[in-house]
């Protein structure tokens, strides 16, 4: 919160204090509204650029988080600051329950739609259906955030957030296979059209600037000033925060790498889509409105563009490294709490109500899974009824071993991208069980 909401507020005054005074005759308004223009990270760039990298978990969970929530403060401030532009007229007490009306609200709108998807989604059985219901009410939630009022980002995290920590009960192993490869397509698409468009748009605003009256030499001074104050707000408010906590900190060693996971916090401040958006809303009749524009576009293209690709070397020269803040089980020892509820399950399956050893290579792959492979398991020619018990057996153990699985993540023994990995090889087992049994 202290960057989603902290970091964009001080960067706002920061760029509008430092705008009004190379430029005096721009109206205060309008630096501010440039200010909020400029000062929220955005999701998309963040996402990009972070994927690529590696860093300390908690040090990745802040720069994405910020960039998902800030949107409630950076539009606030943007709304209220045209307003006053346009009217001369500015209310701290609207601005704040605007704030808190955006943020509430959406958190509100985003918790609704999750809860309705949830119990729909398990009374679907179709792959297709069930991709398409858990897909559509991202951009429903969206829009009718935008309706009503609400922060339609937030609502739009909220519920991804509930489906994706719900979608390991509710969802079946091969819609959850085939949702992660639609969405890696889509993710793709959707980000190299953000940054297209920010492309094309450019263009309009370059032709414009070019026929001003107002000089290239000014328009740069002001780009470069607005540059400049962007970075480093950012690296003052985050070593501001650092040297706070250090105040307050009964555990010095908890700090031991603080200043350099605070410089990659501070360059990693990545600015995208929001900020174009909120460029090109501007109305025509708001003063500076090219210089707006132009300044948008800069900040975009330098912070992607120079701060996004140097930020692995900045990683590297600094040596951080990607650990994690506590101790988490790893995969050897979590596939070994695993393989001990499989086991639990099939040893008491494996054999019929007279006590008869029915599935004899079941119990030994389970209970010496390292001597066996998944193709082993394959290999045995049986009848029809016996190759459907002997698959259905194989399905009560994966069953059982992500029950297990969900265990240890809800009570915080492995992190979420252990969950994945470790989910994903329980669904392969459970397609090619169900593909098997027939």
């Amino acid at each position: 919160m202290l960057l989603a909401v902290g970091a964009v507020l001080f960067t706002t005054l920061v760029v509008g204090l430092a705008l009004h005074a190379l430029t005096p005759s721009l109206p205060w308004a309008a630096c501010f509204a440039l200010g909020a223009i400029v000062s929220p990270p955005d999701a998309i760039a963040a996402k990009a650029v972070l994927q690529r990298v590696a860093l300390p978990r908690k040090l990745l969970v802040l720069l994405e988080g910020e960039s998902l929530l800030n949107d409630a403060t950076g539009l606030v401030l943007y709304k209220f600051s045209l307003v006053a532009v346009l009217t001369g007229v500015f209310s701290m007490t609207a601005a704040l329950e605007e704030f808190a009306w955006l943020s509430i609200g959406g958190i509100l709108l985003g918790v609704a739609f999750g809860y309705l998807v949830y119990k729909t989604l398990r009374y679907l059985q179709d792959t297709e259906l069930m991709i398409l219901a858990s897909a559509l009410p991202g951009w429903i939630c969206y829009v009718v955030g935008e309706h009503i009022g609400v922060s339609g980002v937030i609502a739009t995290v909220t519920y991804g957030m509930m489906l994706g920590w719900h979608q390991h009960e509710i969802m079946t192993a091969t819609a959850r296979r085939r949702g992660a490869a639609f969405w890696q397509i889509m993710i793709f698409v959707f980000e190299s059209l953000v940054f297209i468009l920010i492309g094309l748009s450019l263009r309009g605003v370059w032709e414009r600037i070019l026929h001003a009256d107002v000089s290239l030499t000014d328009y740069s001074l002001q780009v470069l000033l607005v540059l400049a104050v962007v970075i480093v707000s950012r690296f003052v408010w985050v070593f501001a925060l650092e040297g706070v906590s250090r105040l307050f900190s009964r555990s010095p060693s908890d700090f031991h790498h603080g200043w350099r996971e605070s410089f990659v916090k501070s360059w990693a401040g990545m600015r995208g889509v929001v900020t174009l958006a909120a460029a090109l809303a501007v109305p025509a009749e708001v003063p500076g409105r090219d210089l707006m524009l132009l300044c948008a576009f800069a900040v975009i293209l330098l912070t992607v563009l120079f701060q996004g690709t140097t930020i692995g070397w900045v990683i590297r020269v600094l040596k951080l490294k990607a650990t994690h803040e506590r101790t988490y089980l790893n995969e050897p020892q979590t596939w070994a709490r695993i393989e001990q509820a499989q086991y639990a399950v099939v040893s008491k399956l494996a054999y019929d109500e007279q006590g008869q050893l029915l599935h004899p290579r079941l119990l030994e792959q389970y209970s010496y899974r390292q001597s066996l492979s998944d193709k082993h398991k394959n290999d045995a020619m049986l009848p029809d009824d016996i190759r459907k018990a002997h698959f259905s057996v194989i399905l009560a153990a994966v069953a059982a071993g992500r029950e297990e699985l969900l265990k240890l993540h809800r009570s915080g023994q492995i992190h979420d991208e252990l969950l994945h990995v470790m989910e994903r090889d329980l669904d392969i087992q459970e397609i090619a069980a169900l593909h098997s049994r027939g």
